[in-house]
């Protein structure tokens, strides 16, 4: 049997409010099972008692005048909706709570922040730009349920960036939002990925190469520069080994002492981008300048520290401000530029295979087969051409270069 109490005369706004407190707590009925407790000290409490299954229950609506009259009243019709479906209020109160907290677990917001946890093998700097992107999608609908988010909101946030004209910064937000929904889903949080039907609704990204100085005539004049710098020592070791070593401007300034074999003249490491081992036949000249860094920066795990601690590696600030601060513009030449400079010069000036370069730059090279190179393919070459490059380097630097290419002399 599933019933209300009978109906008593309700109450008033009035007498709800005048209600004062006795020496014992005492009730103000409402009707329909609704009724007002008054305590002691003054409190005031809802509360419904009703019959489910023909026992006596009690339902809690909250305190006045947080919940008032109207709200108890319309808390209580609720309570017969579901008494009329054979459904204990109490249970679907607590099912109701329950659900609220496991849609607070299971928010976009907590769910990325557990991804980015599990993203902690990788480099800071990788790190960083994850929960940089994420905190704008965060921003945008991070409160909602993950499985209440929609391809919709996910755009809206990717176009507040495209309206700035930031239209790469958009494409990865919406990258790195569908790494999060695939990571809820793989874990049962979530059983869609709404970032798959955004396929074709972002502007298309503008792609501008990277600022490079290509022309030997202009490289000597950049030497130069770099050999003038009056910075930091730190900074100007980074600027002379840059164009030796070529290797992208996140893996120098992250370069660990431990990597290096200053007697083997070798530089072994794990490229993140291409998630490969790789190694960087080291000149004599670069050992020099390491030999010289070493005595500053040797009790870091740093090549390169930051200025201001060394338990972090230098800014992905201080090249291209470098650059700038020798009066080369952001078109002219940036931290990657070096790359480029070294694949055109050994390519067209000093005559190296195509994929002896490209090994070097630590790019995936296939053999005839099909088959990728592994590390130590061509690395005897490459000892020799790291060496020919900086001996060529320094040639342009002396205004006294003799252009010999790898097997004989121009």
């Amino acid at each position: 049997m599933t019933t209300l109490t009978k109906k008593a005369k309700g109450l008033t706004d009035t007498s709800v409010k005048s209600a004062k407190p006795k020496d014992k707590e005492y009730k103000l009925s409402d009707g329909g099972g609704l009724y007002l407790l008054v305590k002691p000290n003054g409190g005031k409490y809802w509360r419904l008692k009703y019959y489910f299954l023909d026992k006596e229950r009690l339902l809690a609506f909250g305190v006045y005048p947080d919940v008032s009259l109207k709200d108890a009243r319309l808390k209580r019709d609720a309570a017969k909706k579901l008494l009329a479906q054979n459904i204990d209020p109490s249970e679907a109160k607590k099912e109701e709570k329950r659900l609220s907290i496991l849609q607070a677990a299971n928010t976009f917001e907590s769910i990325a922040r557990e991804w980015l946890e599990k993203q902690k093998h990788l480099a800071d700097v990788t790190q960083n730009k994850s929960k940089w992107l994420l905190d704008f999608a965060i921003t945008g609908f991070g409160k909602k349920a993950i499985t209440d988010i929609t391809a919709p909101d996910v755009l809206a946030v990717c176009q507040l960036l495209e309206k700035q004209e930031k239209r790469e910064t958009a494409r990865r937000i919406k990258v790195k939002c569908g790494q999060v929904f695939r990571y809820a889903i793989q874990n049962g949080l979530a059983t869609y990925n709404p970032t798959q039907d955004l396929k074709g609704a972002l502007q298309p990204v503008i792609t501008k190469h990277q600022a490079a100085i290509t022309d030997p005539v202009e490289v000597a004049e950049l030497l130069k520069a770099i050999a003038g710098y009056k910075g930091q020592f730190v900074t100007l070791c980074a600027l002379k080994l840059a164009p030796m070593v070529f290797v992208r401007p996140s893996e120098l300034r992250q370069a660990l002492w431990e990597d290096i074999d200053l007697e083997t003249k070798e530089w072994r490491y794990h490229v993140n981008k291409t998630n490969t081992a790789h190694i960087v036949p080291l000149s004599r000249q670069a050992v020099t300048i390491l030999k010289e860094l070493h005595a500053l920066t040797g009790r870091s795990k740093y090549v390169f520290p930051s200025i201001r601690t060394n338990s972090r590696p230098m800014s992905e600030n201080t090249i291209n401000p470098a650059l700038r601060r020798l009066g080369y513009t952001s078109e002219q030449m940036c931290g990657h530029g070096f790359r480029a400079m070294a694949r055109t010069l050994l390519e067209e000036v000093l005559g190296y295979p195509y994929d002896v370069i490209e090994q070097q730059l630590a790019h995936t090279v296939r053999d005839p087969n099909g088959r990728a190179y592994n590390r130590t393919k061509h690395l005897e070459q490459r000892h020799k051409m790291m060496q020919h490059w900086s001996d060529y380097l320094d040639g342009l630097q002396a205004d006294n270069v003799v252009a010999v290419k790898f097997g004989g002399v121009v």
